[in-house]
This record gives C-alpha cells, structure tokens and sequence, in this order.
C-alpha cells in the first residue's frame, strides 16, 4: 500500500488550516472520505433516488439491489456466513444498544452480572448500565493496568455462574491496545456466556473473521472506515438475532399487523425499522471495496509502521506522558499523551495553529481518566493516508507547544 497513492482519493487532504497543510490525526474520532464513497452517495441521489423494498418500480429496485449489495459487502468484509446476520444500525452505539435491549430483554434478571473492561468507552458503558438498572443485574469489570494491558488473570474469578454477557472492546480508543479477544471469547464460551465485541476502533484497522474470532456479536460503525456517517452495523450469530425482541417499531421491521398486535418480519428487516439511510449505507458499500483493495493486512502493518514511528519519536520528547503499550506490536494507530502541566485542550488548540488536527479530552472514557488521574489527554491516531513526514511534523509541533505553554502553564 502506497499511501501517498492513497491521499490523492482525498479532496480534503488538500486543505490547508491556518495557513498551514492540513495533517489530520483525529481517525479514532472519524476517517476522511475517498472521492469513491462521495461519487457513490452523490451517484445514488443522482441517478436512483428512491426508496427501498417496497416499490416494484425501477429506480426502486435500483436502490434496493444497492442497498442489499452493501450488506453482502459488509458481510463479506467480516467473513459473514450469511448476509442475513448483518443489521444496519445508526452507528456502533444503537448497534450496542439494539442487544442490550432486544437481548437484554429476554435474558437478564434480578443477580445477574455482566463483564467489561475498565477501559471500554462510554458507548459500550452506558447502554449497559441501563439494561442493569432495568433488570436488577450488575456490572463488573476485567482491571487494566496503567500500560493498558488488561489482568486477564481475573477472568476465572470473574466468569461466574451469574454471568450472562461479556462485552468487550476490539482495541481501545485511549490506549490503542488491542484486546486478546481470543482469550476471553474461549474463556466465556466455555462457560456458555456470549460475547459482544465493540469494533468500532478494530474493524476499520485490523483484519476481522468472525468466524475465527467466533464472537456472538460485533458492532462497528461507517464513518470511522473512510464511509459516511449515520451507519452502523451490528453482526450477530444467526440463533442469538433470531430470538432477540426489535427495538424500534414502524414500517418494514413487519410481516403481519392488526390494530391489538403485529409479527415481525426475518433477520435482518426485522430491526429495521422505517426507512434507513439509504445514501450512507451505498456509500458505506464503496468504502468496504476500498479498504477490501487495499487489503487489511496492509493496512494494518501500514499503521503498525506508523505507530513505531511515533512512539519512538514521541519518547524523544522531555516531559511526555505517553499512554499505552510501549510496542507496536500490542497496539494500534492511536497514540494518548500529556505534558503534566499542559491542559489537553490547550495543546490541542495549539498543533491546531500548526494545522495538525488531534483529539483532545477524555475521549468518552471518563471512568479510564480517573483511573489514569488525568481530566483527559491528548491523542493523535492514524490511518490509510498518513505519512511518516507527518508523525515528524507532530514530534515538532509537540515540543514547540511545550515551550509556548510552559511559562503559562507555571505563572
């Protein structure tokens, strides 16, 4: 993979800030688009503007066979068995709260327990916490440690016979590590217990097979893998979407209705409801033939490249606190730093001037800030189209801000 190559598929890459070229750092939060997803949503409001499944007109039938394509893609890309396991959803979020609540529903009560880790973000949280509170259930939690790694040496004690779910992240969003799911899923399998793995941030980079991984569930979401926003996407094992309840009711998610009750439609329209974003979902189809061109083992030692390069360079830097596993290999593309004396927002607002766009905050993962003893952190995270002069340009960045904001930091 060639990613000066890359950069050319996208206009926004050209931008400048400030005055400055653009080097965007902000992947974890979202990706850029290739000229290919935005001739594709533009192609569709073009050409084929209608909507799906129901009509028995043309342009109808167009965008149904483009709208079931991508699933197929989707599917494909995650070694799906079955295009029918993959449910388009807002984003990874509702995909999460689509099973805590339509399984949740159905299996959870008073005593029971289900599993995260310490660093899972907000999203695979906060959802989870309502379905305790619903059904009198409770949360625990796998501890990590202050590299990122997590005690997998607590899973025989935590595994219980009350476990009824285990929900873990793919790789996290603040310390870029990339979870052993191995472990864990055979761990929970051999105690009966299913597994939901939050991909939002290990989808998009690394290569996925679910059939391998064997995981119950995965949820991932378009716009952080060069598609628009506004798509997500739950896969679920065939038997576990079959007998969870929808969680939105309305048009197409049906098959019978009579004023006192309705029956739902199969898996997938069956969650469905109303009329999707069909533009997104076609868009999102071009963005999985992009990424499936470029191959996600490149892509994944592209990043693996990149992240080497700045942990290294970053280390060079006096007074940079830089979070995570200290080889690339454990990690991702997302590097979290501080100088201790700096605000996160302030440095932020500063590489900013310099045209280089990072995160800055706690990153929806408060509950991690207060363990590591920080309001937040800053966080530079890479992707297809990322250079190693801009890991270069960031190391600079980075220590002219310590100067500029030192001497403010200290009066």
């Amino acid at each position: 993979m060639n990613p000066r190559a890359v950069r050319r598929d996208f206009p926004i890459l050209d931008r400048f800030v400030h005055g400055k070229p653009l080097i965007y750092l902000d992947n974890a939060a979202t990706s850029q688009k290739p000229v290919q997803v935005i001739d594709a949503i533009a192609g569709y409001y073009r050409q084929y503007n209608a909507n799906i499944h129901r009509g028995i007109h043309t342009l109808s039938e167009e965008a149904t066979a483009a709208f079931e394509g991508s699933r197929a893609k989707v599917a494909a890309f995650i070694g799906a068995p079955t295009a029918n396991s993959i449910v388009f959803t807002r984003n990874a979020t509702e995909a999460i709260n689509l099973v805590a609540q339509g399984w949740g529903r159905r299996h959870l009560s008073t005593g029971d327990e289900i599993l995260l880790t310490e660093m899972e973000h907000h999203s695979n949280l906060v959802p989870w916490q309502l379905a305790a509170q619903a059904h009198g259930a409770r949360l625990r939690f796998i501890p990590v440690d202050a590299q990122g790694y997590l005690d997998l040496a607590t899973l025989p004690t935590l595994l219980t016979p009350r476990t009824k779910l285990v929900a873990v992240t793919m790789m996290s969003n603040v310390f870029g590590t990339i979870t052993p799911l191995t472990t864990i899923i055979q761990a929970a399998h051999a105690q009966g217990i299913p597994v939901l793995v939050d991909g939002a941030q290990g989808v998009p980079h690394l290569p996925v097979n679910v059939m391998d991984l064997n995981c119950d569930f995965l949820v991932f979401s378009s716009h952080k893998m060069l598609g628009p926003t506004g798509v997500g996407v739950l896969y679920g094992k065939t038997a576990l979407l079959d007998a969870m309840d929808p969680m939105l009711g309305g048009g197409d998610m049906i098959r019978e209705v009579w004023p006192d009750h309705a029956t739902w439609n199969d898996i997938p329209w069956k969650f469905e409801a109303g009329t999707p974003d069909i533009a997104g979902v076609i868009g999102f189809g071009a963005a999985v033939d992009y990424l499936t061109r470029l191959g996600m083992e490149a892509v994944r030692a592209h990043e693996q490249a990149m992240a080497a390069q700045a942990l290294a360079a970053l280390s060079q830097i006096e007074g940079l606190v830089v979070y995570g596993p200290t080889t690339a290999r454990d990690r991702g593309g997302v590097i979290a730093f501080n100088f201790p004396d700096i605000h996160p927002h302030d440095l932020g607002q500063l590489l900013d001037d310099e045209g280089i766009a990072i995160r800055a905050g706690h990153h929806c993962c408060q509950p991690l800030m207060r363990k590591l003893g920080v309001s937040g952190t800053g966080r530079a995270s890479f992707y297809v189209y990322n250079l190693p002069d801009e890991v270069d340009a960031l190391a600079r960045a980075l220590t002219k801000a310590k100067e500029v904001l030192k001497g403010v930091a200290h009066r």
